[in-house]
């Protein structure tokens, strides 16, 4: 057994778990709890299954074919064929986390007891997800209604040793001979599994629960680049006063500004202008109101992470067999609670980084970035300085503006217009991983400026934490103010030290 497993039962699977399981790695097994509860609801299908009556999902077609009974010697056949057929996909591959998480999430509701999958099934399920055997998914497929039914397809045509995998090392294989190699055999599905294996929202769910985590560290990390910016433009740290966010009880916005006293605490450059000889009123608002943006983006989180935990303790799928042995049709496979937050997600994520590129720009223009040449070039006129960099953060947030439109309005009706109308959450899914990479590129450029200008005001000297970042910056290889250079190496190396969290390390605090 291994040690990093991960024990699913019939009760939620942790948001941490999942991350583990899709991220790191961490294999899976299910609880003996479990495996008595699929048993007790596989009795009820099987029983059903003998019934002459038409019980749907079990001896009836599917969708708009529900009314299609199906006799006995037939029914495999359905199963092969549902999945067949709605393994639909097409595009490029999902990410090998990606299909992980909607992996585990399948398996915890199959755990439930509530879908009437044979043990058998599920515990192959588990055992490819715990060899590190990823079926191809494509990006295309799901409509976010009646699960995320292509993706899951893909995943139970795996289980039935067809169409192809990926190994633990990323190698690309059959199904039927990478699940031989890991001493799985290949499942022929029984009434009833077919339906079970592709009705959730797991997809969406999957990549709610991992932006979330993306996000939290990102949020943090849009703090200390508002901190050095503050800092390194002669703004003011009096606007983020505990008491004055008092006033305003938002929870986001009062840890936001809580994380930009603790990195601003004992500037020097703050120290220098706080004199009487020091004139100007107020900041521009994309330094003031820096924890009101990052704070309502970590309500914002907050509710969907609410919502995250309700859909994590569903059993989705359709129909289910309920606690007291009925087998009943419903509608809880519609991703709308989802799909929503998805959505909302990435209208404050092109937010906090429209604020970010607004604070970079000011760095550049001398008519605002007080005493900064221009461009923070070296020779200004023979060097460009930041100049594109900024361009580059620009057109992203121009991106991450379009990235923000809701999918989740645009129902298109589907399957003969039985499924009329859809959520779209995993086209939400798909467009917030692209915005939340956008936020960590913008955050970089921003966060590269600012250590250039913390530079430029030498000899005063910036907070410790803010310092300590500048440090980490150039340690990694970005070096202070000088003449022009090849930029783009410089800034992918900040990006994936603000997508590691060595950023938010190097500041020696714990930010909230």
């Amino acid at each position: 057994m291994r040690s990093d497993q991960v024990v699913v039962g019939i009760g939620p699977v942790a948001p941490e778990a999942v991350v583990r399981v899709a991220r790191d790695g961490a294999g899976v097994r299910l609880a003996d709890e479990a495996l008595a509860e699929m048993a007790r609801s596989r009795d009820v299908v099987d029983s059903l299954a003998k019934d002459d009556r038409p019980h749907y999902g079990i001896s009836t077609g599917f969708g708009a074919l529900a009314t299609t009974h199906i006799p006995a010697e037939r029914r495999t056949q359905l199963q092969r064929s549902l999945i067949r057929s709605h393994a639909a996909g097409s595009g490029p591959e999902v990410e090998r986390e990606v299909v992980r998480a909607l992996m585990l999430l399948r398996l915890s509701t199959l755990a439930t007891g509530r879908t009437g999958v044979r043990v058998e099934t599920a515990q192959a399920y588990a055992a490819m997800l715990d060899a590190g055997l990823t079926p191809v998914v494509h990006e295309y497929g799901s409509l976010g209604c009646s699960g995320d039914l292509a993706p899951l397809s893909s995943v139970a045509l795996a289980l039935m040793g067809e169409g192809a995998v990926r190994d633990g090392a990323g190698t690309l294989r059959a199904a039927a001979e990478a699940l031989r190699s890991c001493g799985i055999e290949p499942v022929e599905l029984a009434e009833k599994e077919g339906l079970a294996l592709v009705n959730g929202t797991d997809g969406m769910l999957g990549m709610l629960l991992l932006a979330l985590a993306d996000l939290r560290l990102l949020l943090a990390t849009a703090d200390v680049a508002a901190a050095m910016s503050v800092e390194a433009l002669l703004g003011t740290d009096a606007v983020f006063a505990d008491d004055l966010h008092r006033l305003r009880p938002h929870p986001g916005q009062a840890a936001s500004a809580a994380n930009l006293r603790a990195l601003l605490a004992g500037s020097g450059i703050m120290a220098s202008h706080r004199g009487p000889e020091c004139t100007r009123v107020q900041d521009a608002y994309s330094l003031r109101c820096a924890p009101q943006v990052h704070g309502a983006a970590r309500d914002t989180a907050a509710h969907a992470s609410a919502v995250a935990g309700r859909e994590l303790a569903a059993a989705v799928d359709n129909p289910v067999i309920t606690l007291d042995g009925r087998v009943e049709s419903n509608g809880n496979f519609h991703g709308a609670p989802v799909g929503y937050v998805l959505d909302f997600l990435a209208i404050a994520v092109a937010d906090v980084a429209g604020m970010s590129e607004r604070r970079t720009d000011r760095f550049l223009d001398v008519a605002r970035s007080n005493g900064l040449p221009p461009f923070l070039a070296a020779d200004p006129g023979v060097d460009s300085g930041h100049m594109i960099a900024h361009y580059t953060a620009a057109g992203i947030v121009s991106e991450l503006k379009r990235l923000a439109v809701p999918a989740s309005v645009d129902s298109i009706p589907s399957s003969a217009m039985q499924e009329d109308h859809v959520s779209m959450g995993w086209a939400a899914a798909r467009k917030l991983r692209r915005a939340l990479d956008g936020l960590t590129r913008v955050l970089a450029v921003e966060i590269v400026t600012a250590a250039r200008a913390l530079d430029l005001r030498a000899p005063l000297e910036p907070a410790g934490p803010t310092a300590a970042v500048r440090a980490a910056v150039r340690a990694a290889g970005v070096a202070g103010p000088g003449p022009d250079r090849h930029l783009a190496p410089e800034i992918e190396t900040v990006v994936d030290l603000v997508g590691s969290g060595a950023l938010l390390t190097a500041t020696g605090i714990s930010l909230s």
